[in-house]
């Protein structure tokens, strides 16, 4: 079987002969380490990115077969994009306006989440002046040429995922957790408002990409979202609140998806999504996805009690231990070994390989997880 085979079958929960070796990528952080360390070859976190020809070559080297973040689709958030500028130095800090509109603040050198300054988003005066027109679907959003190139150029003994964008990710990036939460007091008819416009560009150019992809001869394999809408406490918004506002925009575009024959359908949220669940699972999502393992521990395993074998997983591999020794990634393949053996779950570091990973346990584990019999 290839790659592509066994991420299908185990995620459709029929028979494999192993294990696939899954991934998510990279901190650039730790790619520089491993420059700096003679690993890999220096300027190569600038080359890298999920899915492309970089990432395929580091594949290689850790003994990886597949990066569940290979996927193609729309331009389903603001477009155009705000331009990234800068707006000014004091003190050591950099201020810029972002992508999405918003006034963020880092220190002169620092890397990681910039500090949130200020937003454009805070009532409708500035959503109409800044951000309405950009909320619009057309068929620009769509880059068949760019997709049908990238098609080309896959690895075709893995899968390929469709990308749906983000139903309230997108939206919160664009407000801010503080904005989003002044606005849900403020303006709540503007926030459906705008969750709308977000359902209706994501279903519309889900459509049109997958009519467009059966006339082309291309074949998605699974489609995902990306949303990034809890932290370690839970939800940013309340769940209730999030299902009235999301709820019937996952059912239109999951049904469009499947009706298109792709049962397999992801989602990308960090932080403890048990909340979250429900509004997803009920509405065609079925795989939980990087299923981060924090303080809270793994989430996998009481989701799948409570939906059943219908709730598919990815992730939910502790990545700290590629920091320790053999003996912790041993300990924590163990851990693993049940939720494997119940099917319809592929182990992955539950989020992008961190500063401080041993590229000697990285390729360890990733051998590891390749001689695992299902």
């Amino acid at each position: 079987m290839n790659t592509r085979e066994r991420v299908v079958n185990v995620l459709s929960n029929k028979k494999a002969d192993r294990l696939p070796a899954v991934y998510f990528g990279f901190w650039y952080e730790l790619l520089e380490e491993w420059e700096q360390a003679g690993i890999i070859r220096k300027g190569f976190h600038k080359e890298w990115a999920d899915g492309n020809e970089a990432d395929r070559e580091i594949m290689k080297l850790l003994g990886a077969e597949y990066n569940w973040n290979t996927v193609l689709g729309a331009e389903t958030h603001l477009f155009p994009l705000f331009e990234k500028k800068e707006l000014g130095r004091q003190g050591g800090t950099i201020l810029f306006q972002n992508e999405h509109g918003v006034i963020e603040s880092i220190a002169e050198g620092a890397s990681g989440i910039p500090g949130e300054h200020d937003y454009l988003l805070k009532d409708r005066e500035g959503f109409n002046e800044h951000y309405k027109d950009k909320l619009v679907y057309s068929d620009k959003r769509l880059k068949l040429d760019l997709i049908k190139k990238l098609y080309s150029k896959r690895d075709k003994t893995a899968p390929i995922g469709l990308n749906l964008g983000s139903l309230f990710g997108n939206i919160r990036n664009m407000l801010t957790v503080v904005g989003m939460s002044y606005l849900i007091l403020d303006d709540y008819d503007l926030l459906a408002e705008i969750c709308d416009l977000y359902g209706d560009i994501a279903a519309k150019c889900a459509d049109n990409i997958l009519k467009w992809a059966k006339k082309e001869g291309i074949v998605f394999d699974y489609a995902h979202y990306w949303e990034d809408i809890c932290f370690k406490n839970g939800p940013l918004i309340s769940p209730s609140m999030f299902d009235e506002l999301c709820g019937k925009h996952y059912k239109k575009v999951n049904d469009i998806v499947k009706g298109h024959g792709i049962n397999i359908i992801s989602l990308d949220c960090d932080g403890v999504t048990e909340l979250l669940l429900p509004t997803w699972f009920e509405n065609g999502v079925n795989v939980m996805f990087p299923i981060e393992i924090g303080t809270w521990g793994d989430q996998f395993e009481a989701a799948r009690k409570k939906f059943g074998k219908g709730m598919l997983g990815v992730g939910g591999m502790d990545k700290t231990v590629l920091r320790e020794d053999k003996k912790a990634v041993d300990k924590e393949l163990e851990r693993l070994k049940p939720l494997i053996a119940a099917g319809g779950f592929i182990p992955c570091p539950d989020h992008r390989l961190m500063p401080g990973t041993k590229i000697e346990l990285a390729q360890y584990y990733f051998e590891q997880i390749k001689r695992v019999k299902i």
